[in-house]
């Protein structure tokens, strides 16, 4: 017993270019059912006075980086005034890498032009989309230059506290001018 697979629907272009003795739709037919298939996917943009487009953006309605939002379709990045505001604060470090939407922030090695034998690299995290103290976690590691050689030692107590504290003043300071609270 042989299996057949059953007769497939006729495409548009098939019944355009039927064979003889198989009816034949119009090419004005296929045209309208075309743009009426097309018309029901989306409608047409509104067009302000000089005829441009209105952008139309359903999904966002303020800037849901800014807010720290939790509902789900704003589960996506961090506080954009925690990433602000840490980003301005580490400023005079070269960056090794940043990224937004894993809230991390990677200097490479900075050497203070007042002392030559010591050097330190801070990592910044965002953790939260809120703006709250708890939300960014700052390491920072410092190196000396000892006999030929770069010696791992502890950074002063405060000195971590002290750059979570800039980052947490200047993204309030950066809410506060945008008009939120």
């Amino acid at each position: 017993m042989t299996l057949r697979p059953p007769n497939p629907v006729p495409s548009a272009a098939s019944l355009a270019t039927a064979p003889p003795g198989r009816p034949l739709l119009p090419r004005a037919t296929l045209a309208l059912l075309a743009a009426g298939l097309l018309a029901g996917c989306g409608s047409a943009p509104q067009h302000d006075r000089s005829g441009l487009a209105i952008p139309q953006n359903r999904l966002l309605k303020e800037d849901r980086g800014a807010n720290g939002g939790s509902t789900p379709l704003e589960s996506n990045g961090v506080n954009a005034f925690l990433w602000r505001g840490a980003l301005d604060t580490l400023s005079f470090m070269p960056f090794a890498s940043a990224d937004a939407v894993a809230g991390v922030i990677l200097t490479d090695w900075y050497t203070p032009p007042a002392t030559k034998d010591e050097r330190f690299k801070i990592t910044c995290f965002i953790l939260s989309r809120s703006l709250r103290s708890d939300a960014v976690r700052v390491s920072v590691f410092r190196q000396a230059y000892e006999d030929n050689q770069w010696v791992d030692t502890p950074v002063a107590a405060n000195t971590v506290s002290d750059i979570t504290a800039r980052i947490l003043t200047r993204a309030r300071q950066l809410r506060t001018d945008s008009g939120q609270h």
